[in-house]
């Protein structure tokens, strides 16, 4: 399957830091997708442009090795160094058609939204593989910006999206539930995973819990 069939039928994304203070990044990623992720990106904002290169290969290859797709978030020219299977904007990113520019027609484009207008953007734009709604709850991976809550949800739900869509923002296992009710089937997940003391179980607990 081409990386944009797979994204179809993803419903577990999992976004890491690089886990320097543990070193333990190759085995968290393995043992995340082995617990049902599929999609795991490379996040976090202290690296520098070597250190992402770098670390963004061990990621690539465990994904590429356990079955995963590999995303890279915000740089279009680190995505292409890493040869990522998708790679994800922000609203004050790169446009999309500039990105599909830059990375060509394989290249599975995301977008962040807060749902509403933005979310019906992204849904109607030829260059955007899928997008995301959020963040649900406040989150310290988003500090500083406000919910959107539940009701965000469920609006993109009424929209009824042809595009494949994420809901993210501080989403575990107890809240998992009334995201899913809300109208949610695929979720980004960090703390979720990355905190847990056995991500594989963590992983496994989340998928298990999601639709189709």
């Amino acid at each position: 399957m081409t990386p944009r069939e797979r994204l179809a039928s993803a419903r577990l994304y999992l976004c890491t830091d690089a886990r320097r203070g543990r070193g333990d990044l190759a085995d968290l990623v393995r043992a995340a997708i082995a617990g049902g992720v599929d999609v795991v990106q490379l996040r976090d904002k202290s690296l520098s442009t070597l250190e992402e290169l770098r670390l963004g290969e061990v990621v690539r290859d465990v994904c590429r090795t356990e079955g995963a797709l590999f995303a890279v978030n915000d740089r279009a020219d680190v995505a292409r160094a890493l040869a990522a299977d998708v790679f994800h904007a922000g609203q004050d990113d790169l446009p999309p058609h500039v990105s599909r520019a830059l990375l060509g027609p394989d290249v599975v484009i995301g977008r962040s939204s807060p749902g509403g207008r933005q979310a019906r953007d992204a849904d109607s734009d030829p260059d955007v593989d899928y997008f995301c709604v959020g963040p649900v709850w406040e989150t310290p991976t988003k500090a500083g910006r406000a919910a959107v809550g539940l009701e965000a949800v469920a609006d993109v739900r009424r929209q009824a999206p042809t595009t494949p869509w994420f809901a993210i923002g501080g989403i575990d296992l107890d809240r998992l539930g009334r995201v899913v009710d809300a109208g949610a089937s695929r979720v980004v997940v960090v703390r979720a995973i990355t905190e847990a003391d056995d991500p594989q179980a963590a992983a496994r607990r989340l998928r298990d819990r999601l639709p189709g």
